[in-house]
């Protein structure tokens, strides 16, 4: 029974803001987890420093299971991101640690690999359509074979998505306070199927074509939208309209047969129970770190697999390599495997955290060795002290708030 004596919270900012949680047992055996929720980093820090670690110490590391229904159930306060993500912490550093002491690579653990690489799509994004061109031109040129597709719209004074020049990984979060922004959805609409018409005139149907809404649309809007695009073949629209209600996606289920795909922002399996059995969407894009960490993300996605929906785990850069890594592992392993989103990391995140995992053929692999395959160096992320950040606000033309 190897007994957890330390759990320690990091809060180290290497380009962005991540929170890892750090695991010890009495043997010396140590587990990384991921507790990174975008602009809100210090609740979860909190939630774990000042709930969650002390509950941990004393406890039989093998148990993951166990500590997972302790730390939802015995909060009686369930659900919700800062909880979820909490929990997701200390279920990724216990699988690591289980791996570590088998001696084998967590996939190996969860059943074994399912297929030999797991694929991923690239974010490819432009201020102008010909930028977007150019980008999605170098991302296939890296031998992606699947790209999400974003450009700034027209008469839009800013579009979520897109990065400012220069930005190497694109970062939604601000300093200080909020950016505002204004969004109006008729030039969206117009201009959606001409720039996702523009990539597919210029490169063709030999590779994934996926976009996504931002939660922007309503579920009529998200219908019509859908049906314009369906001459481009695309591999999915991602959050066409917000999710909250999920009957709404019965609407635009009978509207398009473009494929949907939703979840980046839910943190259990019942927050797309309904849209799961009612296959009301095709990918289910819950995140490792935001839904309850591999235990329960396993479980999402074997309810997904009973009505035919895959699987497309969100995978931003606001997750560190440490989920990245642990996605990669339940991405190999499980039946109903989609596609990873996978957007890299903003430097210097490599001097603070290692990894195993390989991109080769548009495909990313989280490698053989025992336990997640990701180390993270304590010392170098002192040296990159956390810096307070927003998420954006969007407002329409009337100056109501709107979303994303």
């Amino acid at each position: 029974m190897p007994k957890i004596v330390e759990a320690k919270v990091i809060v180290t900012a290497p380009g962005r803001n991540y929170v890892t949680l750090k695991i010890t047992t009495e043997d010396g055996v140590v587990g990384w987890g991921d507790a990174t929720l975008n602009g809100r980093e210090l609740a979860v820090a909190s939630y774990l420093r000042d709930h969650v670690c002390p509950l941990l110490i004393g406890r039989d590391a093998h148990r993951i299971e166990d500590v997972w229904q302790y730390l939802y159930k015995g909060a009686y306060w369930r659900r919700g991101p800062v909880t979820m993500t909490a929990i997701a912490a200390v279920d990724i550093a216990l699988w690591d640690i289980k791996g570590k002491i088998a001696g084998l690579p967590v996939y190996q653990l969860l059943g074994g690999a399912a297929r030999d690489g797991v694929l991923v799509y690239a974010h490819a994004s432009g201020e102008d359509v010909p930028e977007l061109l150019d980008d999605v031109a170098a991302h296939l040129d890296q031998g992606y074979r699947a790209v999400r597709a974003q450009a700034a719209v027209p008469g839009v004074d800013k579009t979520y998505g897109i990065p400012d020049r220069g930005q190497q990984v694109y970062e939604p979060a601000s300093s200080a306070m909020p950016a505002e922004s204004r969004w109006d959805t008729e030039p969206y609409l117009r201009f959606a199927p001409t720039v996702l018409g523009a990539v597919r005139e210029r490169f063709g149907f030999g590779f994934h074509l996926l976009h996504d809404v931002h939660h922007r649309l309503t579920p009529i809007e998200a219908g019509r939208l859908g049906r314009d695009l369906e001459e481009h073949r695309m591999f999915w629209i991602e959050d066409p309209t917000p999710a909250e209600d999920q009957s709404a996606f019965r609407l635009i289920r009978e509207h398009t047969t473009t494929p949907i795909a939703v979840g980046e922002v839910f943190n259990s399996i019942w927050d797309c129970q309904q849209l799961i059995t009612e296959r009301l969407i095709d990918y289910i894009r819950t995140s490792v770190s935001h839904a309850g960490g591999i235990t329960h993300l396993r479980r999402i996605f074997a309810l997904a697999d009973l009505y035919g929906v895959r699987t497309g785990s969100h995978g931003a850069g606001d997750l560190s390599p440490v989920s990245l890594s642990a996605a990669l592992h339940v991405d190999l392993s499980v039946p109903n495997f989609g596609i990873q989103e996978y957007m890299g990391h903003a430097e210097p995140a490599s001097e603070v955290f290692r990894t195993s995992y390989t991109f080769s053929n548009g495909h990313l692999h989280p490698g053989d060795t025992p336990g997640l395959g990701v180390d993270v160096d304590e010392q170098a992320a002192e040296a990159f002290p956390y810096e307070p950040r927003y998420l954006p606000v969007n407002r329409r033309r009337d100056g109501s708030v709107h979303d994303w």
